[in-house]
């Protein structure tokens, strides 16, 4: 009896143990966990699958390793629809192995003007141009340029609502990674005029090595009060296609002619990579005022008036 008493005791122990392991790991597994509409999963280890999806945001611990690999399935890889909103922990981790893949893809190029692009997503998404427009305006801060360019994988039958305010979100955070990294703040009015002369320097430059060199020009000619006249400028909304003419020049009275006006239009002129971005904020140290595309579609770019006529004429 002397015995049994104290492995009574352990046994009892062990038991009330497992009776609080096992209710730990059910508060556990239904706790709340905040979801986007959409997460994107590499191929890979069921570890690699939860650190990627630490460092978008959510909040997973080795605990979800297990449990996906020892009760559920292995997670798909790709962009899947899981809804955004909150759902238990267990239900969202099912979702990973069970969730439909994202099929809408969507593709914003740079140097691209909003009015083109959303035109362009009403018609293959089947949504309202206006509620497209009236979204961006809700979401972005900048009149233009709010959306960076990339391929974007969308969740299938998204509102207009959804897709604006997730296309602006995954923007903003890129802007405010670059901002930081390379300013140490990301100061929104700051961040307009850099992506104002970045959408300068995204039409005006034939490649990306010419564009801190464009970016130096406008510097330059804004350093001494000197109007930009640039044709790029004329291109922005509904114009980005529109070759520029001499009747357009007298005609636009527009802020966006810096012809007729000096300093840079009142925002940015179309979308921006983060390249052009790159190359406004790190311009090259030249002392150039003028450039002139040459027959080989590339820029020759010089101080001088007299050499600029001089490869205007070349290039006719």
């Amino acid at each position: 009896m002397k015995i049994l008493t104290p492995l009574y005791s352990v046994l009892s122990f062990l038991l009330k143990l497992s009776f609080l392991l096992v209710v730990a790991f059910m508060i556990y597994i239904f706790m709340p966990i905040k979801t986007t509409q959409t997460v994107i999963l590499p191929k890979g280890s069921i570890t690699k699958t939860i650190n990627h999806l630490k460092e978008q945001g959510y909040s997973l611990t080795p605990i979800d390793t297990y449990i996906l690999a020892y009760l559920l399935n292995q997670p798909k890889s790709g962009t899947l629809t899981i809804g955004e909103g909150s759902m238990s922990r267990i239900k969202f981790l099912q979702k990973l192995s069970s969730a439909k893949e994202a099929i809408d893809v969507i593709t914003l190029i740079p140097g691209e003007t909003k009015e083109i692009f959303l035109e362009e997503l009403a018609k293959k998404e089947h949504l309202n141009l206006e509620n497209l427009t009236k979204y961006y305006n809700q979401f972005s801060y900048y009149p233009e340029a709010g959306i960076i360019p990339d391929t974007y994988h969308l969740a299938k039958e998204s509102n207009a609502k959804n897709i604006m305010k997730t296309l602006i979100e995954q923007s903003e955070k890129r802007y405010r990674k670059v901002a930081l990294e390379n300013l140490k703040k990301y100061d929104k009015k700051e961040w307009l005029r850099v992506l104002t002369i970045a959408s300068i320097v995204q039409k005006e430059a034939a490649n990306s090595e010419e564009m801190p060199i464009v970016a130096s020009v406008i510097y330059n000619r804004l350093k001494i009060d000197m109007a930009l006249q640039m044709d790029g400028t004329l291109n922005y909304g509904k114009y980005s296609h529109i070759k520029v003419t001499p009747k357009r020049i007298k005609e636009d009275k527009s802020g966006f002619n810096t012809y007729l006006n000096k300093g840079l239009p009142p925002y940015p002129i179309c979308s921006v990579s983060i390249k052009a971005i790159k190359a406004t904020l790190y311009p090259k140290k030249t002392d150039y005022l003028y450039f002139m595309r040459n027959k080989q579609g590339v820029h020759d770019f010089t101080n001088s008036y007299k050499e600029h006529l001089q490869n205007i004429n070349r290039a006719k």
